[in-house]
């Protein structure tokens, strides 16, 4: 059966099957742009409008639907300060006829700012007419991402940055002096350690420096004026010092210098005698120039061995000081040995103290017109197993240097007690005595509370202070300590009184018992006019301060009959007796021995 025709022929309005996918696709595509929020746009060049979509609208908040738009509705919706560029990014891809790429800020109805990007290839349609197709996109979230992580990438460089000018600025004050701004000893010990293996040195010193009168003028000028003193002393030891040298203070009024590759000992030297001139100069402070010096310890080597070279300095430094001060002592092999075998002798005298083996001997004191025994002076021995009863000459130096002249005047202050408390069980009628206090024990706080433990009974005890302890400038806290002493019924003297340290001033506010002329006094009295009157006169003004008056040093009976004649109280010396030991002067105040008139104890 055959087909008819309406059968046969399809409308002519019906899409073909390509065009239905066209179709689709096409749909696809508004969707896919439509989701994306991606505009669509179109610039005729020859025309010069623009066809936009109606996501282009959106984008820039139009409320049209036009699908025909004029060019200058693009620009004058762009940011004045992107404007420029925006259109020269668009001219130049006319002129070039290639692709467009351009991201710019547009202003929106609202005044709402927003950041698009803008992408396009130019092409020419059946017609020939030259045009650009492209898309645009809101890129504002993105935009404003990067700038909130630059600007936290700025903020972290500046905290990085801030962070590492922090460390270095610990570091160099961890390095550094705080007062002076020299290196530290930290820094010094650091530069110590790298030399030894640092080829470039040839020659290598270290100087150990100690400025002179230092405590003097901190003491009177106050801590302004020290602090003053130890700035002038770093720049002048600076300028002195080559350029590949280092100067550090390390340490109260200490100071050490390295010197490296210097052409010889003559050089060295010429560079030590230059900081020690230097800093010998007075330095102004205020309307006060004040006075200071160096004792320098030097220490050498051509074989960079660094490691020695402070150690060996530092004793040198010792032995300058040791011989008077404002000295250059340059370390030696001798000195090394000295130095240990008074570090061996320290260490024998700590533990002789232990032992016991530091015991008193006692030297009487008579009565100047009379010869009674009026007093006992302790007076420190050691009793050494191998090398016998030594002199506090030996060891008494050592003791200060080391700190152990508080335990030895505890120690025979102790041994005094027991050697008095024994004399009276035998019978004896024992005078006051008299034990020697150093500056060291009179700083202990507790020595009050430890004092008061040993129950002394009043005018027992008698504590000797060097006339050095009570200059003028003693402060109110020793005097108090001093007057609650004397409350124990412990009396004061001053011994070595004439040596040139003490002054009225001082004998006035200190209030002591009594006091001990020098025997450096006494020595030429018999001889000597001249001494009579300075005797004469001490004499004098102790008793118009009520002050009693003791003779040390009486070594004849010449020396006796004189002093006594001058007006002393009391004489000490070896016409008189011998320091002895504690079973000797038993026996010397044993009820039935002498009573001590013209008596010479050997010892």
């Amino acid at each position: 059966m055959q087909a008819s025709k309406a059968e046969t022929e399809l409308p002519e309005n019906k899409p073909t099957r390509s065009e239905r996918e066209f179709q689709n696709l096409l749909r696809r595509l508004e969707l896919a742009l439509d989701a994306s929020q991606i505009g669509v746009w179109e610039h005729s060049i020859n025309r010069d409008v623009i066809l936009w979509d109606a996501q282009m609208h959106r984008l820039y908040s139009t409320g049209q639907a036009d699908r025909t738009v004029p060019t200058w509705f693009w620009s004058n919706a762009l940011h004045p300060e992107d404007r420029e560029r925006a259109e020269q990014d668009f001219e130049r891809a006319v002129a070039a006829r290639g692709a467009y790429d351009s991201q710019f800020r547009i202003i929106l109805p609202s005044g709402e700012i927003r950041h698009l990007r803008s992408r396009a290839h130019f092409y020419v349609d059946e017609e020939g007419t030259p045009s650009f197709i492209g898309a645009e996109w809101d890129v504002t979230s993105d935009v404003l991402l990067n700038a909130e992580l630059g600007k936290q990438k700025m903020v972290a460089e500046t905290r990085a940055q801030a962070l590492e000018e922090s460390n270095a600025r610990i570091e160099h004050v961890a390095d550094h002096d705080y007062l002076t701004g020299m290196p530290n000893r930290r820094l010094l010990d650091k530069r110590l350690a790298g030399l030894p293996t640092d080829k470039s040195v040839s020659t290598l010193a270290v100087l150990h420096l100690d400025l002179d009168q230092f405590k003097q003028i901190n003491d009177s000028h106050g801590h302004a004026a020290g602090d003053a003193v130890l700035r002038a002393a770093s720049l002048r030891i600076a300028a002195a010092i080559p350029a590949n040298g280092m100067a550090a203070r390390v340490g109260g009024d200490e100071f050490v210098i390295v010197l490296i590759n210097f052409v010889g000992l003559d050089e060295l030297k010429a560079i030590v005698e230059d900081v020690q001139r230097r800093l010998r100069k007075k330095i102004r402070f205020g309307q006060e120039m004040l006075q200071s010096g160096a004792s320098i310890g030097v220490s050498w080597s051509s074989d960079r061995r660094a490691r020695n070279l402070l150690a060996e300095s530092d004793l040198a430094l010792y032995q300058a000081k040791k011989l008077g001060r404002n000295r250059i002592e340059f370390f030696s092999r001798q000195l090394q040995e000295d130095l240990r075998g008074r570090r061996r002798l320290a260490e024998d005298l700590a533990q002789a103290l232990e032992q016991g083996q530091v015991v008193p001997y006692y030297q009487v004191q008579l009565d100047a017109r009379t010869r009674e025994i009026t007093g006992l002076e302790a007076l420190a021995r050691w009793n050494h197993p191998e090398k016998g009863v030594l002199a506090p000459g030996v060891f008494l130096r050592i003791a200060d240097e080391y700190g152990l002249s508080a335990e030895i005047d505890a120690m025979v202050l102790q041994r005094a007690l027991e050697d008095r408390a024994a004399w009276q069980a035998m019978g004896c009628s024992v005078p006051r005595i008299a034990v020697n206090i150093s500056p060291a024990r009179l700083a202990d706080p507790a020595l009050l509370d430890k004092l008061r433990r040993l129950a002394i009974p009043p005018g027992a005890i008698v504590f000797e202070l060097v006339e050095t302890i009570f200059l003028d400038d003693c402060d109110e806290k020793f005097l108090a300590n001093i007057d609650l002493i004397k409350q124990m019924g412990i009396d004061i003297e001053i011994d070595d009184f004439g040596s040139g340290h003490a002054s009225l001033i001082g004998l006035v506010r200190l209030k002591p018992k009594r006091l001990k002329i020098d025997r450096q006094l006494v020595t030429d009295v018999v001889e000597s006019a001249e001494q009579r009157r300075v005797v004469g006169s001490i004499v004098e003004i102790a008793k118009a301060l009520g002050v009693e008056v003791i003779a040390e040093g009486v070594e004849t009976e010449a020396h006796a009959v004189t002093l006594s004649w001058l007006g002393c109280d009391s004489l000490q010396g070896f016409a008189l007796g011998y320091p002895s030991s504690a079973a000797d002067t038993g026996r010397l105040l044993a009820p039935t021995g002498h009573n001590g008139k013209s008596r010479s104890v050997a010892g």
